[in-house]
């Protein structure tokens, strides 16, 4: 059998000799709060995972953009899969990230033309905070949504003024008028 030999007190890393001192005098440490920020978005903006040169699992999250005018590539960052989790309905996910952090954002930029008159892409890459990239990410919620019912009486004198559609008489494969 293998000795087994006895923990040395310089062996113990020093955050647990002082957990150990502050535990005898008394003192129960208590963990620091985190504070964060809860993201909610669509499905359809997280990409497929991938494997990193590291070997670690990541996903690509698009980040769409704030006017639907703009019709340029949609921004992205890449995070663990294990963070995001899906709603209670199934048709939104959401993600937790530390409210004080900072996450790499990158947009697909044009940088000029090449001789051939493709287009010659670039990354603008860049560090924004948790609190930013929640507003980046919820920016639907900021959009006016015109409800149907607001306008109802404007779509009902729409409808009557168009010309009315000729039906026609279906029949069955039997030759069935319906």
């Amino acid at each position: 059998m293998a000795e087994t030999k006895s923990i040395m007190p310089g062996d113990l890393p020093e955050w647990i000799l002082e957990a150990e001192r502050a535990m005898a005098n008394g003192e129960i440490p208590e963990p620091k709060e985190v504070k964060e920020v809860t993201i909610k978005f669509g499905k359809g903006l997280v990409g497929k995972p991938f494997t990193s040169k590291s070997g670690h699992e990541f996903v690509e999250v698009k980040i769409p953009n704030a006017d639907k005018e703009d019709h340029t590539p949609w921004a992205s960052f890449v995070i663990n899969p294990k963070m995001i989790h899906e709603n209670k309905f199934g048709n939104g996910v959401w993600m937790k990230l530390p409210e004080d952090g900072m996450t790499r954002i990158s947009k697909p930029v044009v940088t000029g033309t090449k001789e051939d008159g493709k287009k010659e892409w670039s990354k603008d890459v860049k560090e924004v905070p948790n609190t930013e990239l929640k507003e980046l990410m919820e920016v639907y919620k900021t959009r006016n949504k015109e409800s149907l019912l607001g306008n109802l009486e404007d779509k009902k004198l729409e409808v009557e003024n168009q010309p009315a559609k000729k039906v026609t008489e279906k029949t069955n494969n039997k030759g069935v008028v319906i």
